[in-house]
């Protein structure tokens, strides 16, 4: 996905956070790049290293379409959910697939639906990469 990067920082106690900026949201996430990035544009996968569990961090978007935002503590990212043949699903992030790992399989009815999912910030990253 390219994201524009606005600015890295480290406070005390936490992990590199990039500011960026997507075309559906803004928000602040760990960012496992060139700490000396400078700002502008970047390909980067997302990753999420917490297990979704439907009802707790996965709920029905009431909204169709990408989005990234800040929740509090998390950051929430609206996509497609659709669950994989290996007991896993994959969440379409306007064409950037996020693979998660599920904690029990996804209900009836949910594989395509929109959803939204409030991943701790530091259970979620960025990594950059170059085509």
């Amino acid at each position: 996905m390219l994201i524009e990067l606005e600015k890295v920082a480290k406070f005390p106690g936490s992990p590199w956070l990039a500011q960026i900026r997507t075309p559906f949201g803004r928000t602040t996430v760990r960012w496992c790049g060139d700490q000396t990035a400078e700002p502008g544009e970047y390909h980067v996968e997302w990753t999420v290293d917490e297990d979704i569990v439907w009802g707790r961090n996965a709920e029905p978007a009431a909204d169709s379409g990408p989005g990234v935002r800040p929740g509090g503590h998390c950051i929430v990212l609206r996509g497609q959910l659709n669950p994989t043949e290996d007991g896993a699903a994959v969440l379409d992030f306007d064409g950037s697939l996020i693979l998660l790992d599920l904690a029990d399989p996804l209900p009836d009815g949910v594989a395509g639906t929109w959803v939204e999912l409030f991943i701790e910030r530091e259970k979620i990253a960025l990594y950059p990469y170059e085509l």
